[in-house]
């Protein structure tokens, strides 16, 4: 066999396998009960190609993807769950009465992570009505210890409902509906401890609630739930081994009290009354002038600038006082001695423009800032500066005061 041969066969393999599809499937669950569906991976295993390796078992991860013909989601009573890719999928939820009688069919695709190959069934629902809907005691527990699809599994459910026959020795008894915490607004616990998201599950039965379920509206177990404080409940016992009841989260419906109300529906013909005809507006719609808004709009704040501006001008113009005023209003006596005090101030410095002192030694250069050279102090203005030394005494400054030195003797020498 040559290779183009050997190519187009297997290509004819993988289309034979990639558009084989299961046959649709018929349920029919009836209204007003749970309704599980598990969509199992070895199920569609056979919808995708094998392993390379002949005789290793295959764990493809698949993921599901699932929606009501024709839509983008599901029908509102109908969840999907799937934890893992390596998990099974689970549809449930409770079938309402105003889909007795028509099918829903459910698109189920096949998501292979492994090949990216898909495969895909529908799911016929054929929901029918229950003998007794709705079942007129409800109760719904709250089980802090299990997950959502854990809870749906069948021997997990079928021992729950066990455990209530118990404590309520009903004639007929149902699993109504299940959800998840995290759909009642419950938080993701943390992965610590084997903590569980919990799950609400609520049971109907035929005949009335029974004693132990009715301690919870005790007003000592109220008062104990109030401070977060767990109720005493004598059927706990029941559940304990399997199931974490959270009694404060019980819920007791009773359907035989409620008062059925019916809104009488007024059908009309469908013809709006008769008001008259349409009149559209005309065609050729008048101009308007703007030019007088604009001029009032502009005009306005301009006025109240304009007499803002005069008042403030008044204000600081033509009310202020003067120096003559201020002058008549002080006494002589201060008059003079300001008087003086500038006199004084401006003799002062006229002299010191014509101060003739020579500069202090310590702001005389010694050394050349860029040579590094030493080199004399220079001042012009006061004396020569080729006669001057480097290093000048008292004697050597002009215009200085002979400092008296002391003799060993004890006296002094000008």
């Amino acid at each position: 066999m040559s290779a183009s041969d050997l190519v187009a066969c297997l290509m004819m393999i993988v289309f034979t396998i990639i558009s084989k599809v299961h046959a649709d499937r018929n349920v029919y669950p009836s209204a007003g009960v749970l309704f599980v569906h598990v969509l199992e991976r070895e199920y569609f295993k056979g919808e995708f190609p094998p392993y390379p390796k002949p005789g290793e078992l295959s764990s493809d991860p698949i993921t599901f993807s699932t929606n009501l013909m024709g839509y983008p989601d599901r029908p509102g009573w109908l969840r999907y769950i799937q934890r893992t890719p390596y998990s099974d999928g689970v549809l449930y939820g409770s079938p309402t009465a105003e889909n007795v009688g028509r099918p829903t069919i459910i698109e189920i695709t096949a998501y292979n992570r492994r090949t990216f190959e898909t495969a895909r069934h529908n799911l016929i629902i054929n929901i029918i009505p229950a003998d007794e809907f709705p079942l007129p005691y409800q109760v719904e527990f709250f089980i802090k210890n299990m997950n959502v699809e854990e809870m749906l599994a069948s021997e997990v459910i079928g021992d729950f409902l066990g455990a209530v026959k118990n404590i309520w020795q009903p004639d007929r008894l149902n699993a109504i509906n299940i959800t998840s915490a995290l759909d009642r607004g419950g938080r993701v616990p943390l992965p610590i401890n084997d903590l569980k998201e919990g799950v609400y599950v609520m049971v109907g039965a035929d005949v009335a609630f029974s004693s132990c379920l009715r301690e919870v509206e005790s007003p000592h177990n109220q008062l104990r739930c109030s401070q977060e404080m767990e109720p005493v409940i004598t059927c706990d016992k029941k559940f304990r081994a399997h199931f974490h009841v959270d009694w404060c989260k019980l819920s007791l419906m009773d359907n035989t009290k409620r008062i059925p109300v019916h809104h009488e529906v007024v059908r009309g013909e469908g013809i709006l009354p008769d008001v008259g005809e349409y009149s559209p507006p005309s065609e050729t719609l008048k101009s308007r002038d703007y030019y007088s808004d604009f001029l009032i709009t502009l005009a306005a704040p301009s006025a109240v600038a304009v007499v803002l501006f005069f008042i403030l001008g008044y204000i600081m113009c033509c009310r202020r006082e003067g120096v003559e005023k201020r002058n008549m209003q002080t006494s002589d006596i201060q008059l003079v001695h300001h008087s003086s005090i500038q006199k004084s101030t401006k003799e002062l410095r006229e002299m010191s423009k014509n101060r003739e002192i020579a500069w202090p030694l310590s702001t005389l250069p010694v050394f050349h800032p860029v040579t590094g050279e030493i080199v004399p102090p220079l001042h012009p203005d006061s004396y020569d500066n080729t006669s001057v030394p480097l290093m000048q005494t008292q004697q050597n400054l002009p215009h200085q005061t002979r400092i008296p030195q002391q003799q060993s003797g004890g006296k002094w020498y000008p």
